[in-house]
């Protein structure tokens, strides 16, 4: 999770009273934590931005279709984080995939704050691994996870 994350979940928060967070789940991907250990990180980030609220989230996975999980979840939004134009283009032909296939679901946009803008979990994994600092990019909680999981 990175701040990033952290904004639109916390914006998304302030739209709907109960979150789902999904996370997606794909074979053919190695990622640096388990979907438990990134489910923990989700909430314990939460938790130190927001105490109060850590009841509001939910965390699932899931390793088909974005809409299908929602669907099974309960939901009736999709919530998007913008970062830029491209983030844009990207989820506007998401969206209009996904309003042909769930007519239910609405999507929703929330645009990063300005300072989670340049934020990839990508670049963050890859600076970490290669030993940098990304204490400005990650929750407290996640920057301890990654101390502790690339000092092993």
């Amino acid at each position: 999770m990175t701040n990033g994350h952290l904004d639109v979940l916390l914006q998304a928060l302030n739209v709907a009273s109960k979150v789902v967070v999904g996370i997606g789940v794909h074979p053919g991907k190695t990622p640096l934590f388990s979907w438990q250990e990134r489910a923990e990180l989700i909430r314990a980030s939460l938790g130190a931005a927001l105490p109060g609220r850590t009841a509001d989230i939910d965390v699932v996975t899931f390793d088909g279709l974005a809409i299908d999980a929602a669907r099974s979840s309960g939901a009736t939004l999709l919530v998007r984080g913008l970062r830029s134009g491209t983030d844009f283009d990207y989820e506007m032909q998401m969206a209009g995939m996904n309003a042909e296939m769930a007519p239910d679901l609405q999507t929703i946009f929330l645009p990063a704050a300005s300072a989670s803008r340049p934020i990839t979990a990508t670049l963050v994994r890859q600076i970490a691994t290669m030993g940098g600092d990304v204490q400005a990019f990650v929750p407290g909680i996640v920057l301890d996870a990654l101390k502790t999981r690339l000092t092993r």
